[in-house]
């Protein structure tokens, strides 16, 4: 099926922009003027609303994310290659080729190994010399990775542990990996402190991230700030701006609620 061919409901494209600038309004209102990525976090979501964003004259919103990797290949596949994907959920060793493979796959937000790392280089590599041996190809760029932190430290989170552990693998990256670009760190901190968290009241997972960016660019030799935070979610991106964050990734807030994976369908 061709994106072409995805019905757009008028009612719900309506509520689904409203909804999008909605939090782009608040974006701008604790931003002060810094730039921050607002990626809405379409899981679940069938690629039709995904569609009327993009489609929309008023947003014409480019960056989605989704947390299952074959539900973003199916949708990749069926929608324009002009929406940046970003792949946040949990990385297994078996997402990261198939991952590489998608042209417009612009970010890769939950790298936490080594392993991983030299995966998605390899084949995005195979990827960029492909493209550039046909003329007919489109330039495939390299891919964005943020590196996953643990700040929280609960055993049900992935990420790297703070300290020697992250810094290692960022380093790696930038040294091994030629096909990829580091482009910062993220987290998913405790529930508890995303609840609590207000443009007020700092959230101790965004102060270790924050921490966390400045020693691996000074580990790095990168000039300050030069390193994403990818931080902030529907429940608490407000503060998380505040504190530096970079990108935030917003579903709910945008889509509404979601029903069960059993449920979902990728076109309706």
């Amino acid at each position: 099926m061709s994106s072409t061919l995805l019905k757009i409901d008028p009612t719900r494209a309506s509520a689904l922009v409203s909804q999008l600038q909605g939090v782009q309004e608040l974006i701008l209102a604790v931003a002060k003027g810094r730039p921050v990525r607002l990626v809405a976090v379409s899981k679940l979501k069938p690629a039709n609303d995904i569609l009327a964003l993009h489609e929309a004259p008023q947003v014409k919103h480019v960056h989605f994310g989704e947390n299952y990797a074959q539900e973003l290949q199916q949708k990749a596949e069926l929608l324009p290659r002009t929406i940046k994907w970003h792949f946040i959920g949990g990385l297994q060793s078996t997402h990261c080729k198939p991952l590489a493979k998608i042209p417009n796959l612009f970010a890769v937000s939950s790298l936490d190994s080594l392993k991983k790392a030299q995966v998605l280089n390899r084949v995005r590599g195979e990827l960029m010399s492909s493209s550039s041996a046909s003329a007919s190809s489109e330039k495939i760029e390299k891919l964005n990775v943020h590196v996953q932190v643990n700040t929280s430290g609960e055993e049900s989170k992935s990420g790297c542990a703070p300290g020697q552990e992250t810094v290692e693998l960022c380093k790696a990256i930038a040294n091994e990996c030629p096909h990829l670009n580091l482009l910062g760190l993220m987290t998913i901190g405790a529930i508890a402190r995303s609840k609590a968290t207000t443009p007020e009241n700092e959230n101790e997972d965004f102060v270790v991230l924050r921490e966390q960016r400045d020693l691996v660019e000074k580990e790095l030799g990168l000039e300050s700030g030069s390193l994403e935070l990818s931080m902030g979610m529907s429940e608490d991106f407000e503060g998380a701006i505040v504190m530096g964050s970079s990108e935030v990734r917003v579903g709910t807030t945008i889509f509404g609620q979601r029903g069960s994976k059993a449920e979902a369908k990728v076109v309706v």
